[in-house]
């Protein structure tokens, strides 16, 4: 029996090595995170009992060896893991009599700072504990990292880089497929992690200190509250926290509960911190674990299911991505029946067949994942044909994770997908034509270019008679791709598709060629790279695309149809360029933000999330609420306008 479990410890070891190498060198995943915290319970469990500790085991190694590029560097003090716990009663058991911070545990890139006579030194990530990779040069395009502080002496902190979920959604949908991440945690570890910054200061990335390690000089009363509102004075963005006592903890562990849903900071959970900073370093450490913070992890609703099938998607660039449809079950006051199974290593890890039991729950209460096959009775192999197509399909490996791609170039799928992108809201912004309808309308080769969008009066009778659809439908598909017609060009060039070209690229690229189709479609390399936000990459894959024939003849067709309106003249008015706002609470002059950030960009300015020291205006209708950014505004002295102040501005 012991050699069966000292057998198993080293299977569990090896795999979970393996999970993490993946998960924090290669910003992938091969098993779920349920699957990972029950597999390294396991090991703890079979250490405890008999009393051997492995070489190289996870529960006393703190990450893996680093395999970037970048220069490494070892930590003053080794940086550790946290304990945790699932159970609120232990979680109060663990602070006793003392007081504590209570705060988000987020989820995305450790980081140390360090600052010397004002100005940003050096920055560090956690990397394994004992060496960090330097990323001072990425950390410096961070959005709301102050490079100059007012304290003088030299400063190091700790603190987490993070993508918000809004701003990794947007982000995410414009990478290649073969580039896009399954959370907002690997996409700001490949961000930040990056040899050439330009790629970081593009993903929007921010930085929440969660913990002062060295500040001489300055008088913190012994509480760590004190410091982190010290360091929320030099200019950081500090970590949501809550002071908390035995007493009042289970209420206010309730209350971070109720804004997860609402949280656009991603977040695993929760960390306590002892706020007496001398009592809680005399608690000392384990070889593992500081003992004067401990992190809490919600306890996953599960709900048991039975898998009815696995769909099959197919993405414009021919990734073919499985998705688990199960019986419906409620979790978390919601009623979820698909799921992401996101690659063939974890469909085959899980051992998925129709009809098996299942437990699923809401990572992080929020993204719907399958916890466990109770019965796994085997995964059927994947389709060896295009489920859209047709087309023959091939298993490409990718270090250790394995996809399904359909090699076939003109895979509808691939259509459907550039068309639905050409007829979204922030494209040519066409009405009523889901990817259904444009799907039934490819499969019967009534449109073959986006082109063809524009004249579906001559198919009236084959799109009537189509299933779904009827007179009225086709009178309204026709009314909308009339109103398309009249449009701007910054629509238009995001509607391509260009890789890479969200809409405030495209905004920003025909602002800075004069709206002129012409000079954009025939700019070199270094004309593309003068425009703001555009870099060699991007630059290089603008030139590319339009040194493609069919992409030439498809634009020039596409401007004998459609008229273009010109932005609305400036000349008179002030000048916002090179402003930075941010936007908070209702509206009411604006349908929403993006159309509020539209204006704003239409006139040179710029949109942000977070309030810092580069900050120029903050548009708030409630200016004498006492909400976080109003009061950082105040701080910093930065205006507070009203958006009928704001309009104001625009039309003096």
């Amino acid at each position: 029996m012991e050699t069966t479990a000292m057998e198993r410890m080293k299977e569990l070891t090896e795999l979970l090595n393996r999970a993490s190498r993946e998960y924090y060198q290669n910003s992938s995943e091969i098993m779920t995170n349920y699957e990972y915290d029950a597999l390294y319970d396991e090991l703890q469990r079979l250490e405890a009992e008999t009393g051997v500790v492995l070489a190289g085991s996870p529960t006393v190694r703190v990450g893996y060896e680093l395999l970037s590029e970048l220069p490494r560097e070892t930590h003053a003090a080794p940086m550790l893991s946290l304990d945790k716990t699932k159970n609120v009663e232990d979680l109060a058991d663990w602070l006793g009599d003392q007081e504590g911070l209570l705060s988000w545990k987020m989820d995305g890139l450790t980081i140390v700072f360090t600052y010397r006579n004002g100005e940003l030194a050096k920055a560090v990530t956690r990397g394994n504990g004992e060496v960090g990779e330097v990323v001072t040069g990425n950390a410096r395009v961070f959005r709301n990292v102050p490079l100059h502080i007012p304290y003088q002496g030299e400063l190091i902190l700790r603190g987490e880089a993070v993508i918000r979920y809004s701003d990794f959604e947007e982000i995410n949908r414009e990478l290649p497929d073969e580039e896009k991440c399954k959370n907002p945690r690997n996409l700001c570890s490949g961000s930040v992690r990056r040899l050439n910054n330009e790629v970081t200061a593009r993903r929007s990335v921010h930085f929440y200190a969660f913990a002062l390690v060295q500040a001489e000089g300055v008088d913190f009363a012994n509480s760590r509250e004190v410091q982190l509102r010290w360091l929320r004075s030099q200019g950081f963005d500090v970590v949501y926290f809550e002071r908390v006592n035995r007493d009042t903890l289970p209420a206010v562990v309730v209350n971070f509960a109720g804004m997860v849903s609402s949280n656009d900071l991603p977040s695993d959970g929760l960390v306590l911190l002892m706020d007496d900073i001398a009592y809680g370093e005399s608690l000392g450490r384990t070889a593992k674990f500081p003992r004067n913070s401990i992190a809490f992890k919600w306890a996953d609703e599960l709900g048991e299911t039975t898998l009815r099938y696995i769909e099959w998607n197919t993405s414009r660039t021919g990734l073919i991505n499985p998705v688990a449809v199960f019986e419906p079950v409620q979790l978390e006051g919601t009623t979820v029946s698909r799921a992401s199974v996101h690659n063939l290593s974890i469909l085959e890890a899980l051992a998925l067949g129709e009809g098996d039991r299942i437990t699923v729950y809401k990572a992080n209460m929020i993204i719907p994942q399958i916890a466990e096959n109770l019965t796994r009775s085997g995964m059927a192999p994947p389709p060896e044909v295009c489920p859209v197509c047709g087309g023959r399909t091939e298993i490409r490996r990718t270090r250790d994770v394995k996809a399904l791609y359909c090699t076939n170039p003109e895979c509808q799928a691939k259509k459907i997908k550039s068309f639905a992108l050409f007829v979204s809201r922030d494209a040519l912004n066409i009405d009523g034509l889901s990817e259904a309808t444009l799907e039934k309308f490819i499969g019967a080769g009534l449109v073959r270019s986006f082109a063809d969008l524009f004249s579906l009066e001559c198919h009236e009778e084959a799109i009537v008679g189509m299933e779904g659809l009827g007179q009225k439908s086709f009178d309204k598909l026709v009314a909308a791709a009339g109103r398309a017609r009249t449009t701007t060009l910054a629509r238009l060039i995001y509607g391509l598709g260009i890789a890479g070209i969200g809409s405030a690229n495209a905004r920003n690229l025909c602002r800075a060629f004069g709206n002129d189709p012409e000079r954009l479609r025939h700019a070199s390399r270094e004309e593309l790279m003068e425009v703001d936000g555009i870099g060699g990459v991007l630059a290089d894959g603008i030139v590319a695309y339009f040194a493609r024939e069919e992409n030439q003849r498809t634009l020039t067709e596409l401007l004998e149809l459609l008229t273009l309106e010109k932005p609305q003249e400036t000349e008179g008015k002030p000048s916002f360029e090179g402003k930075n706002f941010v936007i908070t609470g209702s509206l009411e002059h604006f349908a929403n933000r993006k159309e509020a950030q539209a204006k704003i960009e239409s006139v040179g300015g710029k949109v942000t999330g977070s309030v810092t020291g580069k900050t120029d205006y903050l548009i708030n209708n409630d200016i004498h609420s006492g909400s976080s950014k109003n009061k950082k505004a105040r701080e910093l002295g930065i205006p507070i306008l009203s958006e009928e102040e704001f309009l104001r501005m625009l039309e003096e």
